[in-house]
C-alpha cells in the first residue's frame, strides 16, 4: 500500500522523513513502517473496521428484501387412536402415517416506498461508517506520530544529557589533578562531583523517558512488548520545509476543512440517513399491499379404495394422492394499521428527533473543529515565537558558557558560579530541541488541517 493513499496527516509527515539515517545493526523502525504496521492491527481500527462491515451487511440484507420470498415446507407424522382422516375429513380409529409438502411465496407490492427509504436509510449508514473508519485511521495515524515525534525528541534529549555527563566529567578530572597539584581548593572537586551526579541522574531520567515514550508506541502499534522498536533518526530536522502563516490562516484552513474532514463527512451523511430512516417509518403509516402464493400437497396411508371386482380395499398411491390433493393458492392482501399502541406514529416521532440530534452533533462538531484549527493557529504562533526565542538563548548561553569557561580555567570564577553557567546552557539546547520538534508538529497539524497533505 502505498503511503500517500493513507489518510491522517501523519502519512505525509511519512515523507518528510524518507531519508533517515539506518542502523544496520538493528531492526529500525521509520515513521512509516509504523504508521503501516498500526493499520494493520491498531484495536481501535479493527473495532471501527467491524462497525463498517456490520453495515455494509445491514445495507445488503435491506436490498434482498425486495426479492420476494420463497419458503419450501415438508411434514410427516404418526397418528393412532380416534382422529381425523385428512384424506375425507371423517373420523377413524386406526393408526396411520401422513405427509404434506408446499411451496409459498410472498412479496410486498405497495408499501409507500417504506422498505425503498430503509435500503437509502442502511446505504448512507454504511456510507458514514466509511468515513468514520477513515477517521479512526486518522487519528491512530495522528498518535503514531506524536509518539514517534516524541521518542526523537527524548533521544535527542539523551543525547544532550550524554554530552553534558562526558563534558563534566571530563571538568572533574582535569579538576582532579589542579586539586592534587595545589593550584585549586579541594571544594572545587566536590562541587564537579555534586554537579555529575546531578546530570548522571538527568540522563538516567531521560533515558527513562525513551524507554516510557517507546512504550506508548507499542501499545499505539498492538505490538508485543517483547519486540524491540528502534526509530529511524532523521538526518535534518532543521531542512523540513513548512508553510509560512500567512499560507495557513485559521478562518481560511477551516474552510478546507469542511470539504475534507471525515468527521464532519460522516455527520452529514448520517443526516442523509436518519432522514430516510424517518420517510421509511412514515410510510409505514399507511395501508401495505401484499402478494401471496402456495402450492402444496398432502399423502395418508388411510386413504384407501377398493378395486373393480375386489372387496379388500388399498392404499391409495403416493403419486395418485400428490396428483389428487395438489392445491394452488394465489391471494392479495391490504394491511390497513389502524391502532398499534400508537408504536407506529412513536417510531415517526423519534426518527424526527433523531434528525435533529444529529444535527446537533453535526454543529457540535464543526464547531470543535473550528476551536481546533484556531487552536492549533495560536499553538504555532507560539512555538515559532518560542522556537526563535530558544534559538537566541542558546547562542546567548553558549556565549555566556565560553567566557565563564576562560575565567574558570584563569581561576576567576568559582565552581558554583561556572556550574550554573553550564547549566544554563543545558537547560537552553534542552529548550531549544523541544521547541523545534514542538514547531514541526503544529505546523503540519495545521498544513494537514488545510489540504489532507503536505508539499514538499
Amino acid at each position: 500500500m502505498k503511503l500517500s493513499k493513507k489518510p491522517g496527516f501523519v502519512l505525509a509527515l511519512c515523507l518528510l522523513f524518507a531519508n533517515v539515517v539506518t542502523v544496520k545493526a538493528q531492526d529500525t523502525w521509520s515513521l512509516q513502517r509504523s504508521v503501516d504496521y498500526a493499520l494493520a492491527n491498531n484495536i481501535t481500527i479493527k473495532q471501527q473496521d467491524v462497525q463498517k462491515r456490520l453495515a455494509n451487511l445491514t445495507f445488503r440484507q435491506s436490498q434482498l428484501s425486495q426479492i420476494p420470498t420463497v419458503n419450501v415446507g415438508v411434514d410427516g407424522s404418526y397418528s393412532s387412536g380416534r382422529s381425523i382422516d385428512p384424506s375425507n375429513n371423517a373420523y377413524i380409529t386406526q393408526s396411520y402415517f401422513s405427509s404434506s409438502a408446499g411451496l409459498s411465496s410472498g412479496a410486498t407490492i405497495f408499501n409507500w416506498f417504506s422498505q425503498q427509504n430503509l435500503i437509502a436509510s442502511n446505504k448512507y449508514q454504511a456510507q458514514a461508517q466509511d468515513r468514520l473508519l477513515e477517521k479512526a485511521r486518522n487519528d491512530v495515524a495522528f498518535n503514531i506520530a506524536s509518539a514517534f515525534l516524541q521518542i526523537l525528541l527524548n533521544n535527542e534529549q539523551v543525547h544532550i544529557s550524554e554530552l553534558q555527563v562526558k563534558l563534566t566529567t571530563s571538568q572533574l578530572e582535569n579538576t582532579k589533578k589542579l586539586v592534587i597539584a595545589g593550584s585549586v581548593p579541594e571544594s572545587n572537586q566536590a562541587d564537579l562531583e555534586s554537579k555529575l551526579a546531578s546530570d548522571s541522574v538527568t540522563l538516567v531520567t531521560a533515558q527513562n523517558q525513551v524507554i516510557l515514550s517507546v512504550l506508548q508506541m507499542k501499545a499505539l502499534l498492538n505490538l508485543g512488548f517483547e519486540v524491540p522498536y528502534v526509530p529511524e533518526i532523521p538526518e535534518k530536522i532543521a531542512d523540513i520545509p513548512l508553510p509560512r502563516l500567512d499560507e495557513v490562516d485559521p478562518e481560511m484552513v477551516y474552510s478546507a476543512a469542511l470539504n475534507s474532514n471525515p468527521l464532519i463527512k460522516a455527520d452529514e451523511l448520517l443526516i442523509r440517513s436518519m432522514e430516510r430512516s424517518y420517510a421509511s417509518y412514515k410510510g409505514q403509516l399507511y395501508p401495505k399491499l401484499t402478494a401471496s402464493g402456495n402450492l402444496n400437497s398432502f399423502y395418508a396411508s388411510s386413504a384407501k379404495y377398493i378395486p373393480t371386482g375386489q372387496t379388500e380395499p388399498k392404499t391409495i398411491s403416493l403419486s395418485d394422492q400428490v396428483s389428487n390433493n395438489f392445491k394452488q393458492v394465489i391471494g392479495l392482501s391490504l394491511n390497513v394499521p389502524i391502532l398499534n399502541g400508537w408504536q407506529a406514529r412513536t417510531n415517526v416521532q423519534k426518527a424526527k428527533l433523531n434528525i435533529t440530534n444529529q444535527q446537533l452533533v453535526r454543529d457540535k462538531d464543526n464547531q470543535q473543529l473550528r476551536q481546533d484549527i484556531y487552536t492549533a493557529h495560536a499553538n504555532a504562533v507560539a512555538a515559532i515565537q518560542k522556537f526563535s526565542a530558544s534559538s537566541k538563548g542558546v547562542v546567548a548561553s553558549q556565549r555566556a558558557y565560553d567566557f565563564a569557561t576562560k575565567r574558570f580555567d584563569l581561576g576567576l570564577m568559582n565552581t558554583i558560579d561556572y556550574i550554573t553557567t553550564q547549566s544554563n546552557l543545558f537547560k537552553a539546547q534542552v529548550d531549544k530541541v523541544s521547541a523545534q520538534y514542538d514547531y514541526i508538529f503544529k505546523m503540519k497539524l495545521l498544513e494537514f488541517y488545510r489540504d489532507q497533505k503536505i508539499t514538499l
